[in-house]
């Protein structure tokens, strides 16, 4: 048997932001050393920039020894390549809604949104690569002559460090993000690309979970990769019943599941995750955004807002909000927009406000979390993770409207999760081993929720519901509906 102990792998994580290496002992998952480059500002959707950021960040040293790397990237932006691998088309912004009519064209050309989701898990939106191909094929057909091959951010970065052989390669998790690849078979759905494009196109290899997608010219090993949140997932160590709730701009609800939900609704996508098990996700429109609003209205710092937050009572004297700045996912509101009700003078406070505003976008996560249970998927706890994690009001709201005990790592190994994710599955490629490397999960204690805490973020929860019913009744349709308790099977 071959050990680990002493052999060292890598995970880079090229998010919007930066660009950042973790180096690990392959054994136990030890983190050993780190860097972190940032991206010049508006150079998150420059490919070139990321292989600089990387270049920069892998200096010094910091992959000496290192045999196997693997590479997580932004899940969202479709790259387009010509015949020679140079990029025609750089990713649109997560924010650039440009391909939304694409997608709502491509929906209606296969039937609707069942058709899509039996299909391929997911409906298309303005951020899915199929999306994009339509679009570039629509609105620039003189870029899209010249397109050979479609990748995304991670595949792209694995086939530079591979010395950008003949073909790109990709894994499932990623590969599930883009509307074209079916969850029963776990295939591409070429015909799926060639509808969108008008014609066919290269798509990466598929490399199955713990193999390898290739070697360096210098011989290091590198592996599949995966998706963000995949990559996310598998860092974290998730356990049967564990959800993670990430609250960044908007926020986020997944699980690692043994079945494709059949009954799912427009704001449910069924991902695959980095082990060869599903991962159903729900995404809200609507979470940090909500609280740098609500701040930047009162006039004052995130600390500054949360110490408004903390010294109002739960329910916010009866003032609701109900976060839907950008119209939501979750419950399907399109075109909603935020509301504000309850105002009494004793609501009339920048406490009450800043505590309405931080309970409404939590409750709007915790939708999410219905969602969830309502495909069968087990709810037990919960891992908060993102940039509204650092918030002290979040964190002290969080069990309670949530429903679940909550673990928040520190904000250090939250944000080196993704990375570290990939380096326990490059561990996974070299050993050659079929099981996954069992690594400690990060440091971070469940809170235990109280009785009281409970019965309060019911009361909450209830005074949200019937605010939210009342305004969009056809939310209250939805939580209504019934488990259908089926599911398909791989």
């Amino acid at each position: 048997m071959v050990s680990m102990r002493g052999r060292l792998v890598a995970g880079v994580h090229c998010s919007h932001r930066s660009a950042r290496i973790v180096v690990c002992d392959g054994d136990d998952g030890t983190v050993l050393r780190q860097t972190v480059v940032r991206f010049a500002d508006g150079a998150h959707g420059d490919p070139v920039s990321w292989l600089r950021a990387f270049g920069e960040a892998a200096g010094g040293g910091t992959l000496d020894g290192v045999e196997a790397i693997g590479v997580t990237a932004q899940g969202h932006g479709l790259i387009a390549l010509d015949g020679q691998g140079v990029v025609v088309a750089p990713p649109l912004p997560q924010d650039d809604i440009s391909a939304s009519g694409s997608a709502a064209e491509l929906a209606e050309e296969l039937g609707g949104p069942g058709a899509w989701y039996d299909a391929t898990g997911l409906v298309p939106s303005h951020t899915t690569a199929v999306s994009h191909l339509r679009r570039l094929a629509r609105h620039e057909p003189d870029e899209a002559a010249r397109v050979a091959a479609a990748a995304l951010p991670h595949d792209w970065l694995t086939w530079q460090l591979l010395g950008c052989p003949a073909e790109l390669t990709t894994d499932r998790s990623d590969a599930s993000t883009t509307g074209y690849w079916s969850p029963e078979t776990g295939t591409w759905r070429d015909d799926l690309a060639e509808r969108a494009f008008g014609r066919a196109l290269r798509l990466p290899r598929l490399v199955a979970p713990g193999e390898a997608a290739g070697r360096t010219p210098e011989g290091v090993l590198i592996s599949a990769g995966a998706g963000a949140e995949a990559a996310l997932a598998f860092g974290l160590g998730l356990e049967h019943g564990d959800v993670v709730v990430a609250v960044g701009a908007s926020g986020a609800a997944f699980a690692v599941h043994d079945e494709i939900p059949l009954d799912a609704g427009p704001a449910l996508v069924c991902l695959a995750d980095a082990t060869g098990r599903r991962m159903p996700l729900v995404r809200t429109l609507n979470a940090v955004r909500v609280l740098r609003g609500a701040a930047a209205m009162l006039g004052v710092d995130t600390a500054g807002y949360d110490e408004l937050a903390l010294r109002s009572t739960p329910g916010a004297c009866g003032l609701v909000m109900l976060p839907y700045l950008d119209g939501e996912d979750v419950p399907h509101l399109p075109h909603a927009a935020g509301t504000l009700t309850g105002l009494h003078r004793e609501s009339m406070t920048p406490e009450a406000f800043a505590r309405a505003a931080t309970e409404g976008m939590m409750c709007g996560l915790a939708d999410g979390l219905d969602v969830l249970r309502r495909n069968g998927v087990p709810v037990e706890r919960a891992v908060l993770v993102g940039v509204g994690a650092r918030s002290a009001a979040v964190r002290a709201v969080a069990p309670m409207l949530l429903g679940l005990p909550v673990a928040v790592p520190d904000p250090a190994d939250s944000a080196r999760a993704a990375a570290l994710g990939v380096a326990r599955q490059a561990a996974w490629a070299l050993s050659g081993k079929p099981d996954v490397p069992a690594w400690p999960r990060p440091g971070a204690d469940f809170t235990v929720l109280s009785d009281e805490d409970a019965a309060i973020g019911t009361a909450v929860r209830e005074q949200y519901r019937d605010v939210r019913n009342r305004l969009h009744p056809e939310a209250a349709a939805a939580d209504a509906a019934p488990n259908p308790g089926r599911h398909r099977r791989n």
